[in-house]
């Protein structure tokens, strides 16, 4: 890879992490809006724990960024920059173009993240599984009528 565009890519990683490091300096997290929760509706708790949780996974969101800008940084300088940290492989500059801070191709970029994804969506992207059982259980008898059987 020519050292210009290092160069281009390593300034605006360089950005990227000032205005994100500016961005978690400047956060705060939301106060509560009262002093007892004494005779506070508990919508009003709710919505206060809401806010305050959702301004902990932005600022969470930003120091995983920042981290991961700082790796990409640290591999221009080791000299690795541009390979793929799996297989080894040149990453297509258009990638590193549209994500600087990638240090994997577009074919391990999913398996850099697998362990970062909720266990939750196993269940919920999980599809039924049906099995031949529906019919042993349906000699017992259903609501089907006979036209309904013949189908």
């Amino acid at each position: 890879m020519k050292e210009q565009t290092i160069a281009k890519l390593k300034k605006q990683l360089e950005q990227e992490l000032k205005e994100v490091e500016q961005q978690m300096e400047a956060s705060e997290m939301p106060e509560t809006t009262e002093l007892s929760n004494y005779d506070n509706h508990p919508a009003d708790n709710a919505s206060d724990l809401t806010d305050q949780l959702t301004e902990m996974a932005i600022d969470e969101h930003r120091s995983d960024n920042a981290e991961e800008i700082k790796r990409a940084l640290q591999a221009m300088e080791d000299g690795t920059y541009g390979v793929c940290s799996v297989c080894g492989e040149e990453i297509p500059l258009g990638r590193l173009e549209a994500m600087p801070k990638a240090l994997t191709c577009v074919e391990h970029a999913e398996h850099h993240d697998e362990g970062l994804r909720p266990v939750e969506e196993e269940v919920l992207s999980a599809s039924p599984k049906f099995s031949d059982d529906f019919e042993e259980v349906e000699a017992f008898g259903s609501s089907d009528t006979e036209s309904d059987q013949n189908m």
